[in-house]
C-alpha cells in the first residue's frame, strides 16, 4: 500500500502555492509599511515554554499539542503558536535591552492535534504579528488598520473586524466572579468541557460553538460592565482612533480568545464564508506575559492570520497559473544543444524557458508547449540554424509567427529582462 500524509497535514501543489506566494508577498509589503521587521524562530521549542504561556488549562495544552520527550529526557513540542517562541527569543537575545518599540513578524507552520476540517488542519501556517514594548491604545489602533490593509490588499471582501477588551487584573475578577456564578445555574446544559472550564478558565465558555453552551450564556454578564476606569478609557480611545482611520469594526463582548494571556484589547477578523471555523486573523494584547516567561515587565500586544484560511476566500489569478515565456521547439542535435545553451543563458535573466528533454517530433514538441501554456515557441531546425533566423509563434495573442534573427535572440525577445 502506498504511504500517504499523515491526517490534517496536507501538501501544497505548484497550482497553490502561487497563491500562497501573493499572500505572503502581500503580507511583507503590508508589514514593511509600518515598520515591521522579520524573525525567524524554531519550530521546536521546550514544551514548558507553552504550558507557561498558553496556559495549562487550555485546550492547546491539555489536548492538542505534538509533545514528545528527546533522546536526552527533555520535553519538546511542536510549536502551536508562534507568541511564546518570539517571545523567548526575544528574551534570550536581550532585544528588550534595545530601544523599542519592537515589532516582529514571522511566517510559517504551526501544528496542533485537532480534528481536521475545513480552514483547519493539523499543520497550519500563520502570518504572526508582534509589537513588544507599547502599552497605548495607539499601537492598538495601528495593528488593527494594518490588518485591514492586508485583508483589503488580498481582495477579502464579507470580512468583519470584532473588537472586544478582556480587561485587566484589577477588574477581570469581578467579572469573572459574575459569570461563574450565572453559568453555574447552568452547569448541567453545558458540554462536558465547559463543565470543566467553568472551574478552571470560565471565560472559554463564552467562546464554546456547541449549541447548548450558546444558549447557556444567553443573557451573561457582559465584561464591557466591568471594566475599571482604565481599561474602559484605552478601549474607548482604540475604538476612536480605528473611526478616525475609518476602520469599521463591531463591539463583541463574548470574544474572549483560546489563550490564558490576553488582557484588555481583543480581536478577530471573520468570515462569512468559512463555516465555524471563521475566523481569518485573530489577536489581542499580553502586557503581562514577557515578565512570566522571565523576561521583563513589558506590554505587548499581536495577532496571527492563518494562511490556508486566507486562500479559501482569494480567487485564482490568471497570472499565478502562466507558463513559459518561450518554449524551443527544436528538431536534430545541433538544434538542440544549441537551444540548450540558449536556454540557460535566457534563464540568467529571469526568463522562463523549456524545451523537450527527449528528441520528439515537432507536433509533439508543439502539444507539450501548448499544455505548459507557453506564451511563444521558437520553432528551430537544422536549416533554421544556417539560417541564423527562425520562426517565433504567438500563443497567447493572435496566433500568428514572425522571424527572429537568432542572433542575440534573448535580448531581442526579451529586452526588459536583460535591461533590468
Amino acid at each position: 500500500m502506498a504511504i500517504q500524509a499523515v491526517r490534517g497535514m496536507k501538501d501544497l501543489l505548484p497550482g497553490e502555492a502561487a497563491k500562497w506566494r501573493f499572500i505572503e508577498a502581500t503580507a511583507r509589503e503590508v508589514f514593511a509599511a509600518f515598520g515591521f521587521g522579520e524573525i525567524r524562530v524554531p519550530v521546536l521549542e521546550r514544551t514548558e515554554l507553552f504550558a507557561r504561556s498558553i496556559g495549562e488549562a487550555t485546550d492547546i495544552v491539555e489536548k492538542e499539542m505534538y509533545t514528545f520527550s528527546d533522546r536526552s529526557g527533555d520535553s519538546l513540542t511542536l510549536r502551536p503558536e508562534a507568541t511564546a517562541g518570539i517571545l523567548r527569543a526575544y528574551i534570550e537575545n536581550k532585544l528588550h535591552g534595545q530601544p523599542g518599540p519592537h515589532k516582529l513578524f514571522t511566517i510559517g507552520p504551526m501544528f496542533r492535534h485537532e480534528r481536521p476540517q475545513k480552514g483547519r488542519l493539523r499543520q497550519f501556517h500563520q502570518l504572526d504579528v508582534e509589537v513588544l514594548d507599547d502599552a497605548g491604545p495607539l499601537v492598538d489602533a495601528e495593528l488593527l488598520v494594518m490588518l485591514t490593509q492586508l485583508l483589503t490588499r488580498l481582495g477579502l471582501k464579507h470580512v468583519k473586524l470584532m473588537v472586544n477588551s478582556l480587561g485587566c487584573p484589577d477588574c477581570r475578577p469581578q467579572f469573572r466572579a459574575a459569570l461563574i456564578a450565572f453559568l453555574d445555574a447552568k452547569r448541567q446544559g453545558l458540554c462536558d468541557d465547559c463543565r470543566r472550564r467553568l472551574d478552571v478558565n470560565p471565560l472559554r465558555v463564552l467562546d464554546c460553538k456547541a449549541e447548548s453552551c450558546q444558549r447557556a450564556v444567553e443573557g451573561a454578564p457582559s465584561i464591557q460592565d466591568h471594566l475599571c476606569p482604565g481599561c474602559r478609557e484605552h478601549f474607548g480611545e482604540l475604538r476612536r482612533l480605528l473611526d478616525l482611520a475609518g476602520v469599521d469594526h463591531a463591539v463583541n463582548p463574548r470574544l474572549v480568545r483560546g489563550l490564558d494571556y490576553y488582557v484588555r484589547t481583543t480581536f478577530e477578523a471573520v468570515a462569512g464564508d468559512l463555516g465555524a471555523q471563521n475566523a481569518v486573523a485573530g489577536g489581542g494584547r499580553y502586557d503581562g506575559l514577557v515578565e512570566r516567561l522571565g523576561g521583563p515587565a513589558q506590554a505587548c500586544i499581536g495577532f496571527g492570520a492563518g494562511i490556508e484560511r486566507l486562500a479559501l476566500l482569494i480567487d485564482d489569478r490568471p497570472e499565478w497559473r502562466a507558463g513559459p515565456d518561450l518554449f524551443i521547439a527544436a528538431i536534430g542535435p545541433q538544434a538542440r544543444d544549441w537551444a540548450f545553451a540558449q536556454a540557460q543563458e535566457m534563464r540568467a535573466h529571469g526568463v522562463w524557458v523549456e524545451m523537450s528533454g527527449e528528441d520528439k517530433s515537432l507536433k509533439a514538441q508543439m502539444r507539450r508547449a501548448d499544455k505548459l501554456g507557453a506564451a511563444r515557441v521558437l520553432v528551430l531546425g537544422e536549416s533554421e540554424l544556417a539560417a541564423g533566423t527562425a520562426n517565433l509563434k504567438d500563443m497567447l495573442g493572435q496566433g500568428g509567427q514572425s522571424p527572429v534573427s537568432l542572433s542575440d535572440l534573448g535580448r531581442t525577445i526579451f529586452p526588459r529582462r536583460y535591461n533590468q
